[in-house]
Formats: structure tokens, sequence, C-alpha cells
């Protein structure tokens, strides 16, 4: 049998999937992946390069990956000691693995000839991005649907759901641009957040300041007394009490800018977090590098990445739900479905988009079950 190995330029199909225990996975694939050598990087072994810059798999595996030509240099097969130069093009042939996603449909709200809304689930990331490629909202759309092309006017993060608004052409595409440039796009969100909420409109107005490193963004309060300059960008959220049972409130959030997981910090500064927000439910949560890997960090590491041969190829029987996909023996995430770092266990943020609003437009998503209180 043929191996049969993907680029960006092959389309997700709806078979590429596979639905177990209430996860969307997807089927694993042969996939290359390419890089140029760094500065940095030229002088090294090519197996000495990939142990020591992407750690993720032992050293026995670049190995035995270069001897059978998953990994090639330019092209052509090297020897594990051939020592790698400035700018030459690295080809990594992969078993790829993609975290699994929750098993929501994404339906559609409005179809119209140049634009389509969806409301997004929770846990599923909007367009290919770190180890996510087919398990996306623009692949999914693409596999199930048959909508392509689509651009996304904007994005959500991957635990919050609702309101996807894409166009689809590229005219469109730029007149949204220049209105969301000019500031002329109004926002609205609900959330779940822990306490009673105060009544009437409270303004968070504080820089947020994201740490790519760890993931989490924090909040700085402009001190008078101080000399130095805030590194956080200025940010501004409006929120309205919607309903309150005393211990958690539903809340009408109203980003007036757009900084990273800006409604979820400013709600904790508040001092109302998203109720079931593990990243702002404290102020005291330890650093991911030094809890280990979660999903997104997983994803975030997982980097660069020869045609494996025929004899390394398999066709078994997942014995979970009887359906059939390839176990590739060099790979280090098969037989199972999902790769390292994904524990299994997330859930979406109590956050949800529910309406856009532009000078001559408006599009809005109904409200999660999670937004009505006892």
């Amino acid at each position: 049998m043929d191996i049969v190995w993907q680029t960006p330029a092959n389309p997700p199909e709806a078979h590429d999937y596979i639905f177990q225990n209430g996860r969307r996975h997807v089927r694993p694939y042969y996939f290359e992946f390419i890089s140029h050598v760094k500065n940095r990087w030229a002088g090294k072994t090519i197996v000495d390069l990939f142990a020591e810059e992407f750690k993720g798999r032992p050293r026995e595996y670049y190995v035995n990956a270069v001897k059978c030509g998953r990994i090639q240099v330019d092209g052509q097969n090297v020897h594990i000691s051939y020592v790698v130069q400035s700018s030459q093009k690295i080809s990594h042939f992969l078993h790829r693995h993609e975290p699994p996603v929750m098993a929501c449909k994404i339906s559609v709200l409005h179809k119209e000839p140049d634009v389509i809304t969806v409301c997004k689930p929770a846990s599923v990331p909007v367009h290919p991005c770190g180890q996510y490629r087919k398990n996306t909202v623009v692949g999914i759309l693409q596999a199930e649907y048959g909508l392509t092309p689509l651009f996304p006017v904007h994005r959500l993060d991957r635990l919050v759901s609702g309101l996807l608004i894409f166009a689809r052409n590229a005219d469109k595409a730029d007149m949204f641009r220049q209105q969301i440039e000019a500031g002329m796009l109004q926002k609205e969100y609900i959330a779940k957040v822990i306490g009673m909420f105060p009544e009437g409109e409270q303004i968070a107005s504080a820089n947020v300041l994201y740490n790519a490193r760890e993931g989490r963004s924090s909040v700085e309060v402009d001190d008078c007394s101080s000399n130095s300059s805030p590194k956080g960008k200025v940010a501004c959220t409006k929120f309205t009490r919607i309903s309150t049972n005393g211990i958690y409130s539903v809340v009408l959030c109203r980003p007036v800018t757009g900084r990273t997981h800006q409604i979820r910090v400013h709600l904790q500064y508040l001092g109302h977090p998203i109720a079931n927000d593990t990243l702002y439910i404290s102020e005291h949560v330890a650093p991911r590098s030094i809890e280990g890997k979660g999903a997104d960090r997983a994803a975030a590491i997982a980097g660069v990445h020869g045609i494996p041969s025929e004899e390394f190829f398999v066709e078994v029987q997942d014995m979970k739900d009887g359906e059939e996909f390839n176990i590739d023996p060099m790979c280090t995430n098969c037989p199972n479905l999902a790769p390292k770092g994904y524990d299994g266990l997330e859930e979406g943020l109590w956050l949800h988009c529910i309406r856009y609003t532009g000078p001559d437009w408006s599009y809005e998503c109904p409200h999660p079950d999670w937004a009505v209180l006892d």
C-alpha cells in the first residue's frame, strides 16, 4: 500500500473525523512539516538539531527518522551525521495526531451570498493553529458543509463559544476589516461569573499585559507614584448584570478594546471571575511552565515536522469503537488518537459571544443553556 502524505493544500473531508466519548477526533494522517535552518542551528548535525530543539520525542526517534527518510534536507535523504547549513529546507514527515475537541455541532445561523455566521462550540479553534488543522471551525465547515473559501471577520478564543462571522469573498472581508480598523463594530458577550455582580454599568479600565510564555494576561493599574511606564496595552470593558441568584451572576460584557483574554482578566480584576475559568479564578494560579503542559501548551510546543517507507504502515482495528485508522509503529502517539499533552478533561468557558453590530448590520447568536440561572 502506498503512503499518502498531506500538505495544507489537502482539504478536510467528512470521513476524516471519528466521534468517541463526546469528543471529535481526527484520523491520524501523514503530514509534511517544513522549516528552514536558522542561523543558530547551522553547524549542528541533523539529529542534534532535532533532539535539542524539539524535545517532545526521544533522540532515538530522530535517528530512525533520518535513517528511513522521514527527515529530509532540501528534499534529499541524508546521513545521521549530516551537518546542516543556514537556510536549508528541512522536511519532517509525521504521523500527525490532532487534539480532540468537543463533539458539538457547528450550527449555521445566517447564510447570505457574501456572509455566513455560525455558532462556534467551545474547545474548537477558529482556524488552523498549532496542532489543530482539520479540527477547526474552518476545517469542519469545509468538510461537512462544503463551505470554502471562508474569511474570518473576527476570532474567538478556543474555549469561548458563540457568534462567528465569515466573509465569503475577499472584497467583503476587506469591507469588514475597514470597519474594524475604524472602530465601527460593537461586540457583546455574556459570562457566568462568581458572586452577586453589582447593579448598574461597571467599567473596567485597566491595562492588559499578556504573557505569551504562560498563556495568560494580567492587569496593570496606572500608578502615579511610579516613574516606570506601564507595559500593558490600554483596555476597557463595560459590564452590566443581567441576572443573579446570589451565588452566580450572568453578565453582559461589552469590550471597547480587544486585548488577549481581556474580558476574563477584567472580570477577575473586578472580583467576579468567570465561574469555571481555572486560569483566572484566582490570582495565585501556578504557572503553566511549572504545572506541565495542557492541550494549548502542547499545541504551541509541537513545532516542525519523509515520507515513511511502506514497512512502517499497518492497517489495524480501533478496538474502542470499531473505527479503522492507521497505526504507525514509529509514531510516538499511536495507538492513541489524542496526542500527548491532552488530558481530555477540559470544558468550555462560560463565556459566549452573542452579538456583533456594524454601521448597517447586526448578527446574533442564541444564548447557551448555562445562561439561565435557577
